[in-house]
């Protein structure tokens, strides 16, 4: 899951790294354009995500005919939603400019965000079924769907941006129809496989369709607290970057190659929350809690190891770092100045990062959704309130509001970690709760 997370990192890299050879006003477009598209999914990205932690709950007591179902169910759930992401379409697309955006940024955000919002039905549908892989244990099955989908994504974005191959030059566009390209194609490979003979048999896939109101009554009531959870983190933070790029192209293209960098980190480090996630939710389905403590100690040593050594190289070669993203205009000498400061902040939060991940993914795979919920979503707002205090009223400089960032990442880890050293979740009546049908 580590490999599978870091290509969409890879993916994301790629775009961005591309986008440097246009302008520092693309650079900071990519991150606008992509995290309204982001937050227009979350919600159901977010619902659709928990399917990993149900589906090993299944596998986990023994109930195997029941993880097809839930794919059903999350098939529905995505039709359902396909009108509303086409309304925060519409209504999204028109808050670029009324928020402050510089005029040479609102045109590029708009198109990347359309683009991508018009493949949020096949993000959505590759997020199920590779959950739905993982939650069986079958992880190695996403990994290699997702090498072959970013072997296919970097080269083909590389010729719709530029213009090769007899493809036009797209632009910013092309590296949305890029991504649209690799998510189409993976949901392809995940159907090869789910349509398999011997999987087809083993996981009664053929009286799966059908609605089941026990399995989507679970869905929804362990998988709401996730969605709203994603909803809300990625509206703040959304807001919070929309706040920040109206410091100017300059300072948005800085962020955007910082964040570029936190993708190395974040994004595989991901993986292994949803592989923390996973054996979580088969040892609740298999009532053997007791194996939890191995679980996170083992996926604390991972995470922690693995941000560690990115730390320390992201702090000793941080100029080097934000040079691979050197734009031919001449605004990139204070973008530079910039960044290599900021870089800073994210050695600092990288390890509450990843704190934050492995001990989210322990506590949402046994069912604990409404408090990591009721956690986050409260100091991401106040972390808001405060960015708005720093950027809007007071007008603070963007490193005032890059450190209180920092801030909120280190409390939300220092309170997930008294979460999970407590024993309320672990409790034998909370823990049958979660598996409850009803």
């Amino acid at each position: 899951m580590v490999v599978s997370q870091g290509t969409f990192a890879v993916m994301i890299f790629t775009d961005r790294f591309f986008m440097s050879d246009l302008s520092a006003a693309h650079i900071a477009a990519a991150l606008g354009g992509g995290v309204a598209a982001m937050f227009c999914l979350s919600f159901f990205t977010g619902l659709i995500s928990y399917a990993n932690a149900l589906v090993a709950q299944y596998q986990g007591a023994g109930r195997t005919e029941r993880c097809t179902v839930v794919v059903t169910q999350g098939v529905y759930l995505i039709a359902l939603a396909l009108p509303i992401i086409a309304l925060l379409g519409v209504l999204g697309g028109t808050a670029f400019d009324k928020i402050g955006h510089d005029p040479t940024l609102v045109p590029l955000e708009r198109a990347y965000f359309y683009t991508l919002l018009v493949g949020g039905p096949f993000m959505l549908g590759k997020t199920l079924l590779a959950c739905y892989f993982v939650g069986i244990g079958r992880s190695k099955v996403v990994m290699f769907v997702d090498v072959i989908a970013i072997v296919v994504n970097v080269p083909l974005t590389w010729a719709l941006v530029f213009g090769h191959v007899g493809l036009p030059p797209l632009g910013i566009v092309g590296a949305g129809v890029g991504t649209l390209c690799a998510q189409a194609l993976a949901i392809a490979l995940f159907l090869y496989f789910y349509g398999d003979r011997k999987h087809v048999a083993q996981y009664s896939v053929r009286q799966s369709w059908g609605y089941h109101q026990g399995v989507m009554k679970r869905f929804l009531r362990l998988g709401l607290p996730s969605a709203t959870e994603a909803f809300m983190n990625t509206a703040t933070f959304n807001v919070f970057l929309l706040m920040f790029q109206s410091y100017g192209v300059a300072e948005g293209a800085a962020i955007a190659i910082v964040f570029n960098w936190d993708m190395l980190s974040f994004v595989p480090m991901i993986g292994l929350s949803i592989g923390v996630a996973t054996l979580m939710g088969r040892s609740v389905g298999a009532g053997d809690i007791a194996r939890a403590n191995q679980l996170i100690s083992s996926g604390f040593i991972m995470a922690l190891g693995y941000s560690s050594i990115l730390a320390i190289l992201f702090f000793t070669f941080r100029i080097e770092l934000v040079d691979v993203f050197a734009t031919p205009d001449e605004e990139f000498a204070q973008v530079r100045e910039m960044a290599q400061a900021m870089m800073l902040g994210l050695c600092t939060y990288m390890l509450a990062d990843a704190t934050i991940l492995i001990a989210g993914g322990a506590l949402r795979g046994a069912g604990d959704t409404r408090w990591v919920m009721l956690t986050s979503t409260s100091l991401h707002f106040a972390m808001l309130a405060a960015q708005y205090l720093v950027i809007v009223h007071w007008q603070m400089s963007p490193l005032a509001s890059w450190w209180v960032l920092v801030a909120m990442l280190i409390s939300i880890a220092l309170c997930f970690v008294v979460r999970l050293r407590s024993s309320r979740w672990r409790r034998p009546e909370r823990l049958a709760r979660v598996m409850a049908e009803h």
